[in-house]
C-alpha cells in the first residue's frame, strides 16, 4: 500500500501544489461560522453571503447584537437558514462571554457549539492551528471510497480514522485540502475525469465503469 499513497500523495501535490481552503474568511471566528454554514450548500454560496453578512456586521460584538430576522435575510440563499442564523448569532454571543471573543484550540468547546460538528471543529483546527485533522465531507468521502482507502459503507469518521492512519501526520492538513479540492474539480460524483486522471488504475470507480 505504501507505492500506492507515495503515488496518491505526488499527484495531489502534482495537481494542487499550494492548496488552502477556499472558504473567505479574514478572522478566525469568520472561519468557523462561514464553515458551520457551509453544511448542505457549497463554498462558492457561502462567499457570497458571508462577504454581505461580515460587511454588515464587522465583529462579534454587532453580529451578537443582529436581529434574526436580518441575519435570516442575509443568508437565506445557502438553505437552512432559520436555524444557520440561530447558531450564527449564539455563536458569537458565546465567543464573547466564554472566551473573549477568541475561537480556541479547544474540540470538546467548538463541539458544544450550535451547529458546529466533528467536520467543521476538524476544518477550523486545521486551518487556524495547523493541526493533525482531516474533514471528511462529501467529497473526501468519495475519492477516498473510490481509491480503496476506504469502504462504501464507511461513516465519516471511520474514513477519518482510516485516512489520518494511511497518511503521514505532517501533512495532514494539505492532505485534507487537495483530497477536497480533487473531488471538487476532478473526481466530481458525476462525471469524473477518470481518462486523465493519474489514479484510474486503483479507482474502484473507474475500473467499474470500463
Amino acid at each position: 500500500m505504501t507505492g500506492s499513497m507515495n503515488k496518491i500523495e505526488a499527484y495531489l501535490d502534482e495537481l494542487f501544489p499550494n492548496p488552502r481552503c477556499e472558504l473567505n474568511y479574514n478572522k478566525d471566528y469568520e472561519l468557523l461560522l462561514a464553515t458551520m454554514l457551509s453544511a448542505q450548500t457549497t463554498d462558492k454560496r457561502v462567499n457570497m453571503v458571508t462577504k454581505v453578512l461580515f460587511d454588515r456586521y464587522p465583529d462579534l460584538q454587532s453580529l451578537s447584537e443582529a436581529k434574526l430576522e436580518d441575519v435570516i435575510k442575509i443568508i437565506r440563499p445557502i438553505g437552512t437558514f432559520n436555524k444557520k442564523a440561530a447558531n450564527t448569532i449564539i455563536i458569537a454571543k458565546r465567543l464573547l462571554e466564554e472566551c473573549n471573543g477568541i475561537v480556541p484550540n479547544d474540540r470538546a468547546y467548538l463541539e458544544s457549539l450550535p451547529g458546529v460538528g466533528r467536520k467543521t471543529t476538524n476544518v477550523v483546527l486545521s486551518n487556524l492551528f495547523n493541526g493533525p485533522y482531516i474533514a471528511v465531507d462529501t467529497h473526501v468521502s468519495r475519492v477516498s471510497i473510490r481509491l480503496g482507502l476506504a469502504k462504501a459503507s464507511d461513516d465519516p469518521y471511520t474514513i477519518e480514522k482510516k485516512l489520518m492512519k494511511k497518511f503521514d501526520k505532517q501533512i495532514l492538513c494539505r492532505i485534507h485540502h487537495q483530497l477536497v479540492l480533487f473531488g471538487r474539480y476532478h473526481c466530481m460524483a458525476r462525471n469524473p475525469q477518470c481518462e486523465e486522471c493519474k489514479l484510474k488504475d486503483m479507482c474502484k470507480y473507474y475500473k467499474g465503469v470500463k
